[in-house]
């Protein structure tokens, strides 16, 4: 990359050295057309208007233009990035938009920005990109290509060195201009696209990087540069020059040293015939953009914004003067050096480049890793609750602490804010790697999967911790693997949901913005903050979980673990199925039954009022009979009372009230005799337990160790001022959703029950609340990950952005 100077020679690259020995190399056979490529933005700005280009291999093609002239859109159009609106390009007589997987492996790019990962070193940066490449490589001929490439660009000094970011600088920019176009240089495509490769270098860099790209057309390789601003000695190493004006418009193509003469001979200068310096042979580019560019002056002699020439004008002149030479395209198929991994090996790369970065960020290991035992032991101090007004010794007991729920809810919505913080800005920082990748055709799935691969095992960790310290803090036992496992579902359904976001905003601004957004309604329709039973009745519903609650992890995370909680703890799972027995049998006696009593009272007291305004409450008194006493004859027999026919308003008389009202009396003794049954058993049960002191005080201990009363109480909804309410013709059950059993699916996918339930039915199977809330919030994290693989979102945010700008446009 250095040069020779001096006061009497001309300057020499070392590309002019190279090329004495490239000739044969420079005979390859690439040829690449432009046809009359016109492109239009999305708000319907022309970007490009019939651009033609003829190529062939072992060129090096500049584009010029001033700011907003279409030279990236020109560059992203040719190297297959954006499809043109019209026209076609071809390289040896393939359309590469129409056929995109007939080169790969042909076409590199390098944009103006950065393609690097800063926490990686210059070495690692490049290794990592040759193992995405070259599956044929072992691990020692991979090590040599990159030292090799990192001989040749002179950067073999700094292997070892992390790239660093733009403003915490490691190494120097044209260093890490060096290093963006080693990543390119490894594999040698046939035809390289540079953008702005000497924005912001010295002069010196500049001329060394453009050297650089000199060797490789040199080489037989086909470089196109979009540079602004070149010097004398770069200007001249270009073999071809395109310029665009205003609107994508075309105004040279040809031999960037005739171009000074082209333009001033069209303004008929009075040096028309000099294109450089007679004197030192230098040749000024930016006269050309003065001549393209150049206003006229008014009768006060001041220049005013109206050019000369307009950019239509200078068109005009190029479709007159200048004739595209016409090339045979060869239909030579071209040698691709890359042999791409398979699926799993790409895996292995992604995971292992992920996984390093993140080891070497220091700052983002010491804040992830941290801010989970900091919050567990904030938020644990905090509701470690207990009573000490008026108590001689105060003793923290985990049975009686109201927090414990809170706990639960606040350590899932923790997990939730962790696992989009950790992942929120992750496609969006890689986003620009991506696009460099996009070329090599790799496989999408395997990026993604090895993101999120690394993101679940940070998210385990920080899940992790986090449990450990709060659950030994609140001293909740016998609850570690299934809290966490819970709450590192919730931190993976974020992870993928921080990446769905993270893929579809440009502007890491907007990304953390939207995080609280997205933990709101999940904080809200918990069913904790708000009862499900309180919210606005055009969103709620008296019967379950509404539906609009069903979609948030949060309130299946919380469900199941405060039914895990209670309900498989030690103490409980000793008595549970007889406590379930006891509570629907007191439900039915207590509320159940009386409230059937009430129904059948109402309508044999308005017997003669059937043809009044009585008549329809009747009617539905007597149809809600009739479907409850038919859903209990389901259980006990429908022999047990043959008249449920007679519930209706036309044959209801005082014979069918006396014998529905003894039917419903026997139906209360027989629950009575189920809870005294359920009652007695657990009485036994527990004298059994408690049969020696040693054995009470045991018994006691696990019941103030593993239970806890706020939970209890919440699970059992004996706070609720309606046991049993009707709704839609049938009596529905407030009161023990704990243990709530009678699931009437209105078909055989609906799962929906209510909220506590500690089963749920799907297809004819009862599986429990724990596991089958866990899958749910699986399922959902891997439909976000569909979306995340098709960028749904993304699409979605395109079409309304596409829509606002059309109804602004009108």
């Amino acid at each position: 990359g250095s040069s020779i100077r001096g006061n009497k020679v001309s300057t020499i690259y070392y590309s002019d050295v190279v090329s004495k020995f490239l000739r044969e190399g420079a005979q390859t056979q690439i040829t690449l057309s432009a046809e009359h490529l016109f492109y239009h933005f999305k708000n319907g700005r022309a970007g490009l208007q019939n651009v033609s280009i003829s190529e062939k291999g072992g060129k090096l093609v500049g584009i010029m233009g001033a700011s907003g002239s279409g030279k990236s859109t020109l560059l992203n159009v040719i190297n297959g990035t954006d499809k043109p609106s019209s026209g076609r390009v071809i390289i040896n007589g393939i359309d590469i938009h129409a056929d995109p997987k007939a080169i790969e492996g042909v076409i590199g790019y390098i944009p103006q920005d950065d393609l690097l990962m800063e926490e990686l070193s210059v070495f690692e940066n490049l290794y990592y990109a040759a193992k995405l490449c070259f599956d044929q490589y072992s691990n020692k001929e991979l090590t040599d290509l990159v030292e090799q490439v990192m001989l040749n660009l002179g950067i073999n000094d700094i292997k070892d060195l992390k790239v660093g970011s733009p403003l915490e600088k490691t190494i120097s920019g044209g260093q890490r201009k060096r290093v963006n176009i080693g990543l390119e240089l490894l594999r040698e495509p046939s035809v390289l696209f540079v953008d702005e490769p000497t924005s912001g270098l010295s002069s010196q860099d500049s001329e060394n990087i453009m050297d650089l790209l000199k060797e490789l057309s040199l080489r037989g390789k086909m470089v196109f540069v979009v540079i602004h601003q070149p010097s004398s000695d770069i200007f001249k190493m270009f073999d071809n020059l395109l310029i665009l004006d205003t609107g994508g418009l075309q105004i040279y193509y040809g031999n960037p040293i005739e171009a000074v003469t082209y333009f001033k001979d069209i303004i008929n200068a009075a040096n028309r015939n000099q294109s450089s310096c007679p004197e030192c042979g230098n040749i000024n580019p930016e006269q050309i953009f003065s001549i393209i560019e150049n206003k006229i002056v008014n009768e006060y002699g001041r220049l005013t914004k109206t050019r000369k020439v307009s950019p239509g004008q200078w068109y005009q002149y190029f479709r007159e003067n200048i004739k595209l030479p016409k090339i045979q395209h060869t239909k030579r198929k071209i040698v691709v050096a890359q042999d791409i991994p398979n699926w799993w090996k790409q895996f292995k790369v992604y995971a292992t480049r992920d996984f390093k970065s993140k080891l070497t960020n220091t700052q983002y290991l010491i804040i992830n890793l941290t801010q989970a035992p900091l919050l567990a032991l904030f938020i644990g101090f905090l509701v470690k609750y207990y009573a000490t007004i008026e108590t001689d010794n105060p003793v923290y007991s985990f049975y009686e602490n109201d927090n414990i729920p809170v706990y639960f809810f606040m350590s899932i919505i923790v997990a939730l804010f962790m696992g989009l913080t950790v992942s929120a800005e992750e496609i969006f920082r890689d986003r620009k790697l991506l696009k460099r990748e996009r070329f090599l055709n790799l496989s999408k799935s395997s990026y993604l999967v090895a993101k999120v691969g690394v993101l679940f095992i940070i998210s385990a960790l920080q899940t992790g911790t986090f449990v450990a310290i709060g659950n030994w803090m609140l001293e909740i036992h016998n609850m570690d693997f299934s809290l966490w496992l819970i709450l590192f579902s919730c931190a993976a359904f974020a992870n993928i949901l921080g990446l769905n976001v993270s893929a579809s905003f440009n502007s890491a601004v907007t990304i953390y913005i939207l995080i609280p957004l997205l933990l709101i309604p999940q904080l809200l329709l918990s069913g904790v903050v708000i009862n499900f039973d309180k919210f606005n009745p055009k969103v709620t519903t008296m019967d379950g979980v509404p539906l609009i609650g069903e979609v948030m992890a949060s309130r299946w995370a919380f469900e199941a673990a405060v039914v895990t909680q209670f309900k498989d703890n030690p103490y409980e799972s000793q008595f549970y199925q007889l406590d379930k027995a006891a509570a629907l049998a007191e439900y039915k006696k207590l509320y159940y039954v009386p409230r059937l009593e009430t129904e059948l009272a109402f309508v044999f007291n308005n017997m003669r009022r059937r043809l009044s305004s009585q008549g329809n409450k009747m009617r539905n008194s007597l149809s809600l009979l009739c479907a409850e006493i038919g859903s209990e004859l389901e259980v006990i027999g429908k022999d047990k009372f043959p008249q449920l026919d007679d519930l209706v308003l036309e044959k209801f008389d005082s014979t069918t009230y006396e014998v529905t009202s003894n039917f419903l009396e026997v139906l209360k003794r027989l629950y009575v005799n189920r809870y005294n049954e359920a009652f007695e058993e657990k009485v036994r049960i527990t004298n059994e337990l408690t049969s020696t002191p040693m054995a009470k005080a045991q018994f006691d201990s696990l019941k103030l160790r593993y239970q806890n009363e706020a939970i209890e109480t919440a699970v059992k909804n004996v706070n609720t001022t309606h046991r049993v309410i009707e709704l839609d013709g049938r009596l529905v059950q407030k009161i023990y959703p704990i243990y709530f059993e009678d699931h009437n699916p209105k078909h055989v996918l609906d799962f929906r029950t209510k909220f506590y339930s500690p089963t749920k039915h799907l297809a004819g199977i009862y599986i429990d609340t724990t596991l089958f809330n866990i899958i749910v919030i699986w399922v959902m994290s891997f439909l976000l990950f569909v979306t995340l693989y098709f960028d749904v979102l993304k699409k979605f945010i395109a079409l309304f952005s596409n829509r606002s700008r059309k109804r602004i446009a009108k």
